[in-house]
C-alpha cells in the first residue's frame, strides 16, 4: 500500500520538437478553417474528442498521434517560458 504521506511524482518524457510541430500545424490548420483555435484545441484536450479538431492540413490525424498529457505539457512550458517564470 503506498504511503499516503509522501509526495507522488509524475514525470514524463521530454517531448520532441514534433509536438510543438503538431501543435503549430493544428493551429493553422483551424485558423484557416475559421475556428478558435485556442477553443478547439482546449475541447479537444479534455474530452479526448478528435472532431474538435479540422481533417484539414491532416490535423486531426497529426493531433491523434501525440498523447494530450505531451500537449498540455508543452503548452505550459512555453507559457512558463514567455513569462519568465523559469528564470
Amino acid at each position: 500500500m503506498a504511503d499516503m504521506g509522501a509526495t507522488q511524482f509524475f514525470k514524463v518524457s521530454e517531448p520532441d520538437n514534433g509536438v510543438k510541430i503538431v501543435l503549430s500545424t493544428v493551429y493553422e490548420a483551424l485558423t484557416e478553417k475559421g475556428y478558435d483555435p485556442v477553443s478547439q484545441i482546449v475541447g479537444y484536450i479534455m474530452s479526448g474528442d478528435p472532431t474538435y479538431i479540422t481533417s484539414h492540413k491532416s490535423a486531426r490525424s497529426l493531433i491523434m498521434k501525440v498523447e494530450r498529457d505531451e500537449l498540455v505539457e508543452e503548452m505550459l512550458k512555453e507559457y512558463i517560458k514567455s513569462n519568465r517564470w523559469d528564470a
